[in-house]
């Protein structure tokens, strides 16, 4: 009797533990299809924003070549136009160069090398050897 309640009991906690593994895999499965639901109406909405702004930016410079068009001729303005677009585009590059701290390097000149690559992934480094390999001279 004490054996046939040992294998109820135990047939009852694999049945529940199954159970229980069950509701949580759906619970993780609901809750990552909104998360991506949301992130792909985030995304979408990004795109549509970066496609009006394309639109928006370039009336602009129809507007500017348009304006400068009245004083010149038409190729001078649009040639103006374009060089104006490229003094903007690069200061904006250069804005956003400034913003990012240059990376520090990976191995100090006169230090030895780290034992892992930096991103930790992979095989340590092979040992550095003492002496740089004999390389023969050939003469032309």
């Amino acid at each position: 009797m004490n054996n046939r309640s040992e294998n109820l009991e135990h047939h009852l906690d694999r049945h529940l533990v199954e159970e229980l593994a069950q509701v949580a895999r759906e619970t993780v499965r609901d809750e990552l299809r909104e998360q991506s639901r949301r992130q792909r109406r985030t995304a979408l909405l990004y795109a549509a924003s970066g496609a009006v702004a394309l639109y928006a930016g370039g009336a602009v410079a129809l507007a500017v070549g348009l304006a400068l068009a009245s004083g010149l001729p038409g190729w001078a303005a649009a040639l103006l136009t374009a060089a104006l677009l490229g003094v903007v585009a690069y200061a904006l590059r250069g804005a956003a160069h400034g913003r990012h701290t240059p990376h520090p390097p990976h191995r100090v000149v006169g230090g030895a090398a780290p034992a892992t690559p930096p991103m930790g992934l992979g095989m340590p480094y092979p040992p550095m050897p003492q002496t740089p390999p004999d390389v023969p001279h050939h003469r032309a």
